[in-house]
């Protein structure tokens, strides 16, 4: 079964429930607060930590998303998260383990391995509730909400004309790939050659992307300039907020105030 670039790509799962019917701007500011509130907490605050979780979940059960599609999706941060790393051996404190490597020796430390699980839980909890958030609400509406916000229309421009061009890209490369395969295939063998070959291929096929996305970029704004464009968008104003979504924010924040508070209860006096 073919599968469409769209489907790949966008990560929209339509939906009935009151997470999905929460007003989109609404979502964004508590998804950024929530976010800066996770980025803000302080190393080895596993209690927190676990709060953040617990309330991710329940947001989660609220928009009646599956649970391991959003768990598969959140964990494309680790291998970024995985920088980090160095942590273990570069901040100073108790040595759990002590090794020599080459002419170098190495100690793992406590506070090290402390630092780099915070990293990886924050960096984990921060695109789980960014992954709740896209699979929730349409992309034009997360655009609009930006545009509401009074983000700079420079950005939101870009933002919303990658989202619309990126699937018109996934489709040339799909095609260029059917071609590659087409003229590589060989009766009772496998399509390609060696490694270098594929490698030299596929480089080939990179350059001839570029190229032609530049030529279609030039194209395009071309037409949008013959066609009086000015460089803002425009779009129809969004409704005013409606009773429930301020009191959404309400509670989400008095949620957030109750993490702040748990963490001054963990420092102590």
């Amino acid at each position: 079964m073919k599968v469409s670039p769209i489907q790949v790509l966008d990560h929209y799962q339509e939906g009935d429930s009151l997470i999905h019917r929460l007003d989109p701007r609404v979502k964004l500011v508590l998804t950024l607060a929530l976010i800066v509130v996770i980025a803000a907490l302080p190393r080895g605050a596993w209690l927190v930590y676990l709060a953040c979780l617990l309330m991710i979940c329940l947001v989660m059960g609220m928009s009646r998303l599956q649970p391991m599609l959003v768990l598969r999706r959140s964990l494309v941060a680790m291998p970024f998260a995985l920088a980090a790393l160095s942590l273990v051996f570069t901040v100073p404190g108790s040595a759990l383990a002590s090794f020599t490597l080459a002419r170098w020796s190495l100690s793992v430390t406590v506070e090290g391995t402390v630092a780099f699980m915070s990293i990886l839980a924050k960096s984990w909890l921060s695109v789980l509730s960014a992954t709740i958030l896209v699979a929730t609400t349409p992309f034009s509406h997360l655009v609009a909400s930006m545009r509401a916000f009074r983000v700079p229309e420079v950005l939101v421009s870009v933002v919303s004309f990658m989202y619309r061009y990126m699937y018109v890209i996934a489709d040339e490369a799909l095609r260029l790939h059917r071609a590659r395969d087409a003229r590589s295939a060989a009766p009772g063998s496998k399509a390609g050659g060696s490694l270098r070959w594929r490698g030299k291929v596929l480089g080939g096929m990179i350059g001839s992307l570029f190229l032609r996305s530049y030529e279609r970029s030039e194209r395009i704004y071309a037409a949008m300039l013959s066609r009086g464009f000015d460089g803002s968008i425009r779009a129809m104003k969004m409704e005013p907020l409606r009773r429930n979504d301020l009191g959404t924010v309400v509670a989400f924040l008095a949620c957030l105030l109750a993490l702040v508070a748990l963490v001054a209860f963990q420092r102590g006096p």
